[in-house]
């Protein structure tokens, strides 16, 4: 398989307790911060929010690759996605996500075929099958 593109991003000091996250071509430059809600400070972003916002881009792309492939025209395309650190009786966190994509132009039953195929082919989603459980809740928009 041939590379269409790598990021590289560096991060130091103590990760995501005050670390700071750069990429080599400088367009990404974020101080991190642990949450308010796990006992930071919650001042700057954190590792859960940029997955968040990675995926959801991404599945964007997605989404809009499986309509073109249908020759479904959308008019509008938002998402937000959430992304869950928990942490087990056993010490161990874990991720999980939801996906709800809101989808113009079309009707409910072409929005949840459309993001299921998008979830199909969304390079996040692969990565994260079978390791992160992901609930993808599709709408037409009014």
């Amino acid at each position: 398989m041939a590379v269409s593109y790598t990021a590289v991003v560096d991060v130091d000091g103590e990760g995501r307790n005050g670390g700071r996250a750069r990429s080599s071509d400088g367009l990404l430059e974020a101080t991190l911060a642990i949450p308010k809600e796990l006992g930071g400070a919650g001042d700057s972003t954190n590792p859960e929010q940029l997955l968040a916002a990675g995926w959801a881009a991404c599945f964007l792309g997605a989404l809009r690759r499986a309509a073109a492939a249908r020759r479904i025209r959308l008019t509008s395309t938002t998402i937000t996605a959430a992304i869950t650190l928990t942490h087990g009786d056993d010490g161990e966190f874990a991720l999980s996500a939801r996906l709800d994509p809101v989808l113009g132009g079309v009707d409910q039953a072409t929005a949840e075929e459309l993001a299921q195929a998008a979830h199909q082919i969304c390079p996040y989603s692969k990565a994260m099958r079978g390791n992160v459980p992901v609930t993808v809740h599709a709408t037409a928009a009014a």
